[in-house]
């Protein structure tokens, strides 16, 4: 999911470079369209691949790093 993230930003970057270039508005929609999909695949990645919280530590015992 962060290489699809990455491909996304550097097509919205194209658009981006295009529509100043250009001086189209449809350029400007389709980098922030783009960019508004970027950002949403970012955050589903991030909340998919999140651990769940370990169980708390009892009082006087090291917790366990991996």
């Amino acid at each position: 999911m962060l290489v699809l993230t990455l491909v996304l930003a550097a097509i919205g970057f194209g658009l981006l470079v295009a529509a100043l270039a250009t001086g189209s508005v449809v350029w400007a929609w389709g980098c922030i369209l783009i960019c508004v999909v970027g950002a949403a695949s970012l955050l589903v990645s991030a909340l998919v691949t999140r651990k769940p919280e370990s169980e708390p530590v009892p009082p006087g015992r090291h917790a366990r790093r991996n």
